[in-house]
């Protein structure tokens, strides 16, 4: 991994979905290393640190984005690196039939979309730079769907592919577009579905926590992920030391997807 101190000194980063789980661990990494950050998220958070880079916004809209890039570009002066973390699902589980069209709209909207039109509003700054990174923030789902979360598991293989044909474009101008797909990262949201199901099967949390795992198929290296070994593996993609990284996209999650 690139230097801690040193790697993102002057750098300029926006991340979305910053204030929580795996975004917040990206958060503290660049700042760690020197980046200037801005995040946003819904609601404000209770950390009076990061107040002064928040913005209130929320990018499942498109006002929402239009706030965030607006209040991204006057603070910072333009940006170097984005990374699109927010997602999630709040469809309901029971299969296709049970999923409506409204449903499938606000999966995509937050999933897909948000990327797509923050992507839109600030890739201009990069370009005018000639340098830029953007990495989203996928799932393994986009390969390996859950019954439960068919909507949302559509929208992060098509934000994948998205990935793709997105780096292909802007690569030649030196902008440089990159794919994470985490499996099952033991985040805050994870762990409250956790002690859920453990109280719902009237099992510990132990119990639980390898039900999840054996309803992705296990996990070879035993164990849930933490954020910030997600945000350790995003740090070196956004760093010059990935440089010649683009179109790709990788996966972390501890030899869960079992095809190449």
């Amino acid at each position: 991994m690139s230097d801690t101190v040193q790697a993102f000194q002057g750098k300029r980063a926006v991340v979305t979905g910053g204030t929580q789980g795996i975004g917040a661990a990206i958060v503290k990494r660049l700042t760690v290393a020197g980046a200037r950050v801005v995040t946003a998220a819904r609601s404000v958070p209770t950390d009076q640190e990061v107040l002064d880079l928040f913005v209130q916004a929320d990018v499942s809209t498109a006002e929402g984005v239009a706030t965030l890039a607006r209040e991204a570009l006057d603070r910072l002066g333009g940006v170097d690196i984005l990374i699109n973390t927010v997602g999630g699902s709040s469809a309901p589980s029971g299969g296709v039939f049970a999923v409506r069209d409204e449903d499938w709209q606000s999966v995509f909207e937050i999933n897909l979309f948000s990327a797509v039109r923050l992507d839109r509003a600030l890739l201009p700054s990069m370009l005018a730079h000639g340098s830029g990174v953007i990495i989203h923030v996928s799932s393994i789902q986009s390969r390996l769907p859950l019954h439960a979360t068919i909507p949302y598991a559509a929208a992060k293989a098509a934000l994948t592919n998205y990935s793709k044909g997105l780096a292909n474009e802007v690569a030649p101008r030196g902008v440089r577009v990159i794919a994470v797909a985490p499996g099952f990262i033991e985040t805050g949201a994870a762990e409250r579905l956790i002690d859920r199901l453990a109280s719902s099967a009237g099992t510990d949390r132990a119990a639980a926590r390898r039900g999840l795992m054996e309803a992705l198929g296990g996990i070879p290296l035993g164990r849930p992920g933490h954020p910030e070994e997600v945000a350790e593996l995003v740090a070196f993609l956004a760093s010059d030391s990935a440089s010649y990284i683009t179109g790709v996209e990788y996966t972390i999650d501890g030899g869960t997807v079992r095809t190449v």
